[in-house]
């Protein structure tokens, strides 16, 4: 098990939560992923970074799959200017790698905003600390565990 995916076990564990972590093989899209997990599209957590022009910190959007955060929106909610964050950046700040971004088990407290979309499912679906594997989660348990403001962010 790799640093990042372990990261992402144990803050799973210390929440009183099972790691169900599973293999996405070559899938690399929301909608492969959800083929893979046997769920909706909206059931994939896409954690979106950007990087705060003002404060140079990173910001996590998590987003239901089929949705797409609106940058002006996420702007307005952050309180500065949104841009792209690269990859160092988001390595540095979450401990992940660019398609690997999990909801949880980040090296250093990351401000994040949470899509109410997620919340009306059973279960959810979510990086798990790489590109290639997946958790499974209740949305109440996400936003729990991640701290994030629910917020209308898509358009």
């Amino acid at each position: 098990m790799s640093k990042s995916m372990a990261r992402v076990a144990r803050a799973l564990e210390e929440a009183g939560l099972r790691a169900d972590i599973h293999a996405l093989g070559e899938a690399r899209t929301a909608a492969q992923a959800a083929a893979v997990a046997g769920c909706a599209l909206d059931q994939i957590v896409k954690s979106i970074i950007f990087a705060g022009q003002d404060s140079g910190r990173a910001l996590l959007f998590l987003t239901a799959g089929g949705n797409q955060v609106d940058a002006a929106r996420a702007s307005a909610l952050a309180g500065e200017p949104l841009g792209k964050a690269d990859a160092a950046l988001i390595r540095a700040q979450t401990g992940f790698a660019i398609g690997g971004v999990a909801p949880v088990g980040h090296l250093t407290p990351i401000r994040g905003f949470l899509d109410p979309r997620l919340m009306e499912f059973g279960l959810v679906w979510a990086a798990a600390g790489t590109p290639h594997h997946i958790f499974s989660i209740a949305p109440a348990d996400l936003h729990r565990l991640t701290g994030a403001q629910l917020a209308d962010f898509t358009s």
